[in-house]
């Protein structure tokens, strides 16, 4: 009885001298979770999973021997390698390190972000309103708009209890600044833009791609309809400018009085419209080389480029007659045409537009009667049918077909 007694008394020094001897917490805060109703060793497991304790068995033994495994409290903690066992229970105990938190999707706007971060951090929405409009950070980052949308990084958060919505934002807006690369800045010189130009750019190509790959492209496609003076024609920037989510743009929405109405106002919107991801970005600042003005969307969610409007209306029928062969709803996709509402169509979906056509292709006023129906992409990327205009400027050249059919940039 005595020897058993002695090493157990010897277990425990060895613990007590491991935990007192734990060295100094160094290194980025390693996130562990803890769930509700987990036991000190299912603690243990995931503390060693994260590497912060290296010996389970005698950290299970510690916290038996100084009772620190019997009231452990659940949530989320942020700890360094390093850390004193002592230290590492008595945060399980006390709830110190507890850590909310929260990821902000690619292509989020803020009218997503701002509940989703009050709610993460149990403060009033209105104090994150307010600090979205951090004058210091609009300056610190030369933004010519009131908010910060576009520049809150998209990106996994873990926020310590009662960090408040102003420090929240600012981490956010400094993780944008830390994914910046320098070459993108010289590739503002190249393009002529300047950064918000930039991000406004890839914050468009961020709600219009499926495909990572295409994201390039699509850059391209609107950088080439810049250049020729041409209208953007996106129709995530109405989802925008109606300053709500909708499950469909209707042909009224095109006629929305607003900046960011690519329908009637040429040159990229005043600024983004959502959160762009590093691809994003990427794809923004180095574009692809190539000539195409056009594309429409497939149903499995790349796009057909094309250079002209007679190849690109060709690709719709395409996609249409391969819709219709698998008995499926079509799928339409992005076509840039200049869009002009009709009065009696104000319950009608609109076409979902990207890249539109030249002015000099509009030269036919004859109202043309469309047949076919279009689909129109809603901002949380579902895509969904749309009725057809009943007219619009055709713009399909001198030999077009006795029926001609609405030419947007659709999805």
């Amino acid at each position: 009885m005595f020897r058993a007694d002695l090493r157990v008394a010897r277990v425990a020094a060895g613990c007590m001298l491991v935990a007192a001897c734990g060295g100094e917490p160094h290194g980025a805060p390693t996130r562990v979770i803890i769930p509700r109703g987990a036991s000190f060793g299912q603690a243990t497991d995931s503390l060693a999973k994260a590497k912060l304790v290296g010996w389970p068995k005698m950290f299970r033994l510690y916290g038996r021997l100084t009772g620190g495994d019997r009231n452990i409290k659940p949530g989320t903690y942020l700890l360094k390698q390093g850390t004193p066992w002592t230290d590492i229970v008595s945060a399980l105990n006390g709830g110190h390190g507890l850590v909310n938190t929260i990821t902000i999707p690619e292509g989020y706007d803020l009218s997503q972000i701002t509940p989703l971060l009050a709610r993460t951090l149990k403060v009033p929405v209105d104090s994150v309103k307010a600090a979205v409009r951090d004058t210091a950070l609009l300056a610190r980052l030369d933004i010519p708009n009131p908010t910060l949308e576009g520049y809150v990084f998209p990106d996994t958060y873990a926020f310590p209890i009662g960090t408040t919505a102003r420090q929240a934002v600012r981490e956010m807006v400094y993780a944008f600044e830390r994914r910046w690369k320098p070459d993108w800045d010289a590739s503002l010189t190249e393009l002529k833009i300047n950064r918000n130009d930039l991000v406004t750019m890839a914050s468009i190509v961020e709600k219009e791609a499926r495909v990572p790959e295409e994201r390039p492209v699509i850059a391209a496609v609107y950088y080439n309809r810049l250049r020729k003076g041409m209208l953007l024609q996106a129709d995530p920037t109405i989802q925008f400018a109606l300053g709500r989510h909708v499950g469909r743009v209707f042909y009224k929405d095109l006629e929305i009085k607003s900046p960011f109405n690519t329908y009637t106002h040429k040159g990229l919107p005043p600024g983004p419209i959502a959160s762009p991801g590093v691809a994003s970005l990427a794809a923004a600042a180095h574009p692809a080389t190539v000539p195409y003005l056009y594309f429409v969307a497939t149903r499995d969610g790349h796009h057909e480029f094309r250079m002209t409007l007679n190849e690109h209306v060709n690709a719709i029928r395409q996609v249409r007659a391969s819709a219709r062969s698998k008995r499926t709803k079509p799928l339409m996709v992005a076509s840039n045409a200049p869009v002009q509402p009709a009065a009696k169509s104000t319950s009608k979906p609109a076409a979902r537009s990207a890249s539109k056509t030249p002015a000099k292709a509009t030269a036919s006023k004859t109202p043309a009667k469309t047949t076919s129906k279009l689909t129109s992409k809603p901002a949380n990327r579902t895509t969904v049918k749309a009725a057809p205009r009943k007219s619009t400027k055709s713009t399909v050249p001198a030999k077009k077909p006795t029926t001609t059919e609405t030419i947007g940039l659709v999805r």
